[in-house]
Parts: C-alpha cells; structure tokens; sequence
C-alpha cells in the first residue's frame, strides 16, 4: 500500500509552512487541536486508540508486553547508540510514545539526560514504565509521566535537548505535522531520534491472499507503513537540519504465523485504520496462517517475519552546525578529482 506515500507528495511546502505557523500560533491548545484534526486526513482511528480496556491497543500491548522483547530490545538499543556518537549532553529529553519502556531500561545514562518526559496516550502504558522507574539504574535522572498523543505535544516550544520516539510515530495521521512540533519543541541545537517501521510485510502478502481466496476481495486489514524513500524528504519539510536516514531489517523466527500476531499484539501494532471492516473471519485467519506457512515457512517448520526499521535523525537550526557551500564556491574541479584518481573503473 502506498498511502503514506501519496498523502506526503500531495502535502506541499506551502502547506507545511501553513502548518508550521498554526501550531505556532497555538501551541498545544484545545482549539488548535479541533482545527488541526478537521483540515487533515485521517488514516489511523485515534479514538480506537483512546478506548478502554480490550478495545485500546495501547492498554492492551502494556497488559500484553513481554518482559524481555528482543526484536523491541534491538531496535532501542540501536537507537539509543546514536547519543553515543553525539558529544553534547542533553540535560531535558521527551520520550514519546512507543517502546518506552525499551528507552527507559536500556537508557544507562547516555545523553546525559537529567530531566526525562515519559508520554504515552495509554495511561496503562505509563503506569507500566513507573514500574520500570523503579529498578532503573541511573537514578539521577528526573522522570516525570505524562498522558499525551503525539500529534498535539503537551510541552512548551523550546523546551527540550532531546526528543525519542522509538516505534510509535508510524501510528499518526499527520507525521510531517508531529514532527513539526517536535523540532519546535526542541531548543535550538536539540536532537530529534526516531525508529518506525516501514516497507512491506509477509503477513500483509499472505493477509491478502487468504482473502481474495476466501472473501473474493480485499480490505484494509494490516495498517500501512512508511516507504524509506519518504523518510528524508519528511525530516527537510519538517524543518530539521543535518537529516539522517538509515535502515535495518530484523529476521524474527516463530512457532506459527498465530504466534506472530501474538507478538504483533503485545506490541500494540494491531489494526487501527479507519476504514476497517469488522472482525476477521475464523476461516480468513485460519487461510492467512496457512498461506503463511505455505509462502514463507521454513524446512524446520518455523516462519520468519522481517520487520524493516526506519531509524531518523535531525537537529533543530543552530549558528553552530555545518552549513552547505555556496554553490559555485568549488576549488577543485571534478576533472582534475577524475585525472588524479582515475575513473573508478
């Protein structure tokens, strides 16, 4: 599926200035909050995320959550590599919402993080990471909890060194708008980090193809991903400086295709689309596992499912970074580069 896709190239640079300056004007308001939800299209059933008990991903992957995830473990810790690479502190950080509790035990005191926001919609979920707070390591760091949707940050412009968002941001209607106001939550010079998942899935391909055997047709069943391609073009229209994108792919091996959805669960990567149909029928679910295991099984009777992960970096403008030269401001030429080193053939 390429909604992602279609929805940012229609999204002009006009429009992203629009809505630079609308969330300036009232950050974090109620009404700004109305004027943005009615002007933008919606993808993700937010209000599915807010409900209560079983019908709220969120609450659900908390109740759910493995207590040693290793593919959730793995693409935190990478993340969180990249503080290692910076040699400024970062007293007052945001964690969003996502694996946070992979950030906050993995988090070991990179950064130099002294004061840390923890922000989830789920109240579920934060209750969760209290509980992690309680064994964390480095307790010198001044954690507050906070119920919050990305979409529309509950903290003031300027305020921040540090904003993470670890497998959450894939989950917003309006991800150029999110990220907008995370850079204009950072203070200049700040850090924004980020991980989502991107790129196609087999469970999306056996998905569709149980269903077009079973129901004759195809409804949205899995919720669409970013393409890698998108991902640099959103960080420069959201206005961030030195962008940087890369990419892993995580090979995770299970008992069963159930066992996939299982785990899809506790992480809170259920379906959320708007235009989803009603449950899945028994004999459509028990197709995909099959088509499944038929597609992508492996010889020892297990099936892989890769996860592509894509990681995001930039920083707020600050007089400090590195700027791009003047066009035209070349003293070498790339003919004299290609007489002194060949052609590269």
């Amino acid at each position: 599926m390429r909604i992602f896709a279609a929805f940012y190239r229609k999204s002009s640079s006009a429009i992203i200035r629009q809505s630079e300056k609308n969330i300036r004007h009232s950050f974090c308001t109620e009404n700004a909050a109305d004027g943005l939800v009615s002007s933008r299209v919606k993808i993700f059933d937010r209000d599915l995320k807010r409900k209560q008990a079983f019908t709220l991903q969120r609450d659900r992957a908390a109740w759910l959550m493995r207590k040693d995830d290793s593919f959730v473990n793995s693409v935190a810790e990478n993340l969180l590599d990249r503080l290692e690479d910076c040699k400024k502190a970062f007293p007052a950080a945001l964690c969003l919402g996502g694996s946070l509790k992979a950030i906050r035990h993995l988090l070991h005191g990179r950064g130099g993080i002294e004061k840390l926001i923890m922000m989830d919609m789920s109240l579920d979920m934060v209750e969760l990471c209290k509980e992690v707070e309680k064994d964390a390591t480095d307790e010198n760091i001044e954690t507050f909890f906070v119920v919050g949707d990305e979409e529309f940050l509950p903290v003031r412009e300027s305020s921040q060194d540090l904003i993470i968002s670890c497998l959450g941001l894939h989950w917003t209607n309006d991800l150029p708008g999110a990220m907008i106001q995370s850079r204009l939550a950072l203070k200049p010079d700040g850090l924004f980090l980020a991980a989502i998942l991107g790129g196609e899935t087999e469970l999306r391909i056996a998905c569709t193809v149980a269903q077009m055997e079973r129901e004759g047709g195809i409804s949205p069943r899995l919720s669409p991903l970013a393409q890698v391609r998108d991902a640099g073009n959103l960080l420069t229209r959201a206005g961030f400086t030195l962008p940087g994108v890369d990419v892993d792919e995580y090979t995770v091996k299970y008992e069963n295709a159930l066992q996939l959805i299982e785990h899809l669960r506790s992480m809170g990567e259920t379906n959320a689309l708007v235009q989803r149909n009603n449950l899945l029928k028994r004999e459509t679910a028990l197709a995909t596992a099959a088509v499944y295991q038929s597609m992508f099984g492996a010889e020892d009777g297990t099936v892989p499912a890769t996860f592509q992960v894509i990681y995001m970096t930039g920083w707020r403008e600050h007089p400090s970074q590195q700027k791009a030269k003047r066009r035209g401001s070349a003293t070498v030429s790339f003919q004299d580069l290609q007489k002194q080193f060949g052609t590269g053939r």
